[in-house]
């Protein structure tokens, strides 16, 4: 039974779908479904959702009209999602840049899309594209970089991968034989995802904390029954079991949101944010936050605030006997 479809891959298709309805009008719904590629009832339950879509307000006057009954297709009211995309000049630099940037990747496919779609945007930014010159990006993460062409080559030629990775929800470093799956980009950072043979399951590790990667001579094939997860509902999901923890973090400590898995971030002023993250292991909680010193404060749970301060009361007492 093929996997259900994700909602980011049906997404695409309806964007896709829209603007080629709305230029021809009363198209039968048969051809519909071999041009898009779908089938027929795939079709109808695409135009049942678009009913529900449309610009701010939903009004009905917003919401986009489909009308199939007759095996022909209309669609009116969609003509702003129809519309040719035209970017401004800082979007048409941005992208320029991020394309310029993607193609310096080490180890990157489809280099021939990314040259392909660079050249067409180049040339129809015109004058605008030769601003981007004067934009340099720095790819400063270079275990990741070199985890990511690592990782590629694996991917490619079926082989398995020997990874020696820092686990950030225990603050220690493991051994792991992984056979990969995808590679996947989620906010700016690259992870892979594939069977681990150490956990037995499907797991995603985060390419800047792999701290060495090397391809093994093995075929690198998953079991049958491993999938890839759905990762539209964000890149970590925490066990039932997991103690809510929350963090009051100075500006010079605002890495902790981005490097560990958080829930939450709140933004308190004046460069201080609280943190919610969600741990199976207090312990690597409290040496994070001993490391950081004024940095960072824990606000809960208690049992945490209590060993945080403990810890530090022992270790005063302890330079103090030692000064003497």
């Amino acid at each position: 039974m093929a996997a259900p479809e994700n909602a980011t891959a049906r997404l695409s298709r309806l964007l896709t779908m829209v603007p080629w309805l709305v230029n021809r009008q009363g198209v039968d719904i048969g051809e519909a479904s071999r041009e898009l590629g779908v089938s027929t009832a795939q079709i109808e339950a695409d135009l049942q959702l678009l009913f529900l879509c449309g610009t701010p307000g939903h009004l009905p006057d917003d919401l986009i009209e489909a009308e199939w009954d007759e095996g022909r297709v209309f669609l009116r009211n969609a003509d702003t999602i129809a519309r040719p995309l035209r970017l401004s000049r800082d979007e048409a630099l941005s992208l320029i840049v991020g394309l310029r940037t993607l193609a310096d990747v080490p180890g990157l496919g489809e280099r021939d899309a990314i040259a392909r779609a660079l050249a067409k945007l180049t040339e129809a930014a015109g004058e605008t594209s030769e601003a981007s010159s004067r934009v340099q990006v720095s790819l400063d993460d270079s275990a990741a970089i070199e985890a990511l062409a690592v990782a590629r080559e694996a991917l490619s030629r079926t082989r398995r991968l020997h990874l020696r990775y820092l686990v950030a929800a225990r603050d220690e470093t493991t051994e792991r034989d992984v056979d990969p799956m995808r590679l996947v980009n989620i906010d700016s950072h690259w992870y892979l995802e594939g069977w681990c043979h150490r956990a037995q399951e499907v797991r995603l590790f985060r390419l800047d904390r792999v701290e060495h990667a090397e391809v093994l001579d093995v075929d690198g094939t998953p079991p049958p029954h491993a999938r890839p997860r759905d990762l539209d509902e964000g890149i970590f999901t925490p066990a039932p079991e997991d103690v809510q923890v929350r963090l009051e973090v100075e500006s010079s400590a605002s890495w902790v949101g981005e490097y560990y898995p958080v829930d939450d971030i709140r933004d308190l002023g004046d460069g201080r944010s609280e943190i919610t993250l969600r741990v199976s292991d207090l312990a690597w909680v409290r040496s994070l936050v001993w490391r950081l010193g004024g940095q960072a404060r824990v606000t809960a749970p208690a049992e945490l605030v209590d060993g945080v301060r403990a810890g530090a009361d022992e270790a005063l007492a302890a330079y103090s006997t030692g000064a003497r």
